[in-house]
């Protein structure tokens, strides 16, 4: 039997995850891998079969992508919020355009052009996002100091995420620290 593979819009961490494999084998489908943003089923659903698992999906907040050019931005995405957000050690003079690149399978000037021309922003905008969600998590958490956020991130000082910080959100970090409401936005939203 050929596996089939989903490629599925907003499914950005491990709850998204747990989410989209419990509705599949609600569906009867038999489940071989999830992976953010991709799950490779052991069925061949017919036409019939594809539309319960796109409603299933959209009752849930996600969404298949069929287009390639969808496929490869939601790719870019996922790989930008992995190194963002969940991965722990990192090289902090990452080069984001070579290691996306080098992780989608494209030359970065194709991956940025159609990026921008999709989503209306650029990858660059959206790595800052991602940084910034990622700074309001660690400062509601309230376990490490603005320095340490700051490296983590790979900012090159304070300043520089402070400032980065201000022009999205509007506030400083210290002020969004003691503001304490829940400003934080879904990763899919970001």
């Amino acid at each position: 039997m050929t596996a089939t593979t989903l490629h599925i819009k907003n499914m950005v961490c491990n709850r998204c995850i747990r989410v989209v494999t419990e509705e599949l084998t609600n569906l009867g489908l038999h489940v071989k891998t999830v992976e953010l943003g991709e799950v490779v089923i052991e069925d061949q659903p017919d036409e019939s079969g594809m539309e319960k698992i796109d409603k299933t999906l959209k009752e849930n907040g996600f969404e298949l992508i069929d287009d390639k050019k969808g496929q490869i931005i939601d790719h870019i995405k996922t790989v930008i919020i992995e190194l963002i957000h969940y991965q722990r050690e990192r090289d902090e003079h990452i080069n984001f355009s070579d290691y996306i690149s080098k992780e989608v399978g494209y030359d970065y000037s194709y991956l940025s052009n159609l990026f921008s021309s999709v989503e209306g922003t650029t990858i660059e905008k959206y790595i800052i996002h991602q940084k910034i969600e990622k700074a309001k998590e660690l400062l509601v958490y309230d376990e490490l100091t603005l320095s340490e956020i700051a490296w983590q991130l790979g900012y090159s000082s304070v300043q520089h995420l402070s400032r980065q910080f201000k022009k999205t959100t509007g506030l400083t970090p210290s002020h969004f620290k003691k503001v304490k409401e829940n400003r934080r936005k879904p990763l899919d939203k970001v």
